[in-house]
């Protein structure tokens, strides 16, 4: 059994989803970033982590991964070119989705008050749309890599869902549909409703 480290309103939600795609037992450790609980699976404190065993694994798309290629589940086979154009896609998502939506962050609530740029997000809210009309365009398919579902449509739509929670724009129609069909999902929904510890 699995352990999943850090609040389901976190990016650890993405672990916890993907192990129920995977029909995975798993038990949830609901600690905040930078807390005590935090620390004591990753020094600096970031959200997720994941036991595995006696290993502890970080950062939720090297979780997500590893878990694809352990289960052989959710992920082209390493070493193939659908593969390298899942990676290509993942590494998208991180660069125009997640980090833009950390920036935001950032500059909300993260960095001290006097570090805060409010203004930024106007920018960073027009970024991450043009960014959804981008994925939009390239969404062929159910899914983001077409026919199989792999942990850059979890990716993705956790990016969605947070951009809801932080006040962004709407994306567009076909993104928010493609999106909203994804949360209907049971293990989608199962992850929700999943008890912290």
């Amino acid at each position: 059994m699995y352990t999943v480290i850090g609040a389901t309103k976190s990016r650890a939600f993405r672990v916890m989803w993907m192990l129920e795609e995977l029909g995975e037992d798993y038990t949830q450790i609901a600690a905040g970033p930078r807390t005590p609980e935090a620390k004591k699976y990753n020094p600096l404190g970031k959200v997720p982590a994941l036991l595995d065993g006696d290993e502890v694994l970080t950062d939720s798309v090297a979780i997500t991964t590893y878990l694809g290629d352990k289960h052989g589940q959710l992920t082209a086979p390493a070493g193939t070119v659908a593969r390298a154009r899942q990676d290509a896609m993942t590494f998208w998502l991180i660069d125009e989705f997640d980090a833009i939506l950390w920036a935001a962050a950032k500059h909300s609530f993260v960095f001290p008050e006097e570090r805060r740029v409010p203004v930024i997000k106007d920018s960073l809210k027009a970024e991450f749309a043009h960014a959804a009309d981008i994925l939009a365009d390239r969404l062929d398919g159910p899914f983001l890599m077409g026919d199989q579902m792999t942990h850059a449509d979890i990716l993705a739509v956790h990016c969605i869902n947070w951009s809801i929670g932080a006040g962004f724009p709407r994306v567009n129609d076909k993104i928010g549909l493609w999106a909203k069909g994804l949360r209907e999902r049971p293990a989608f929904k199962a992850a929700q409703e999943k008890v912290a510890v």
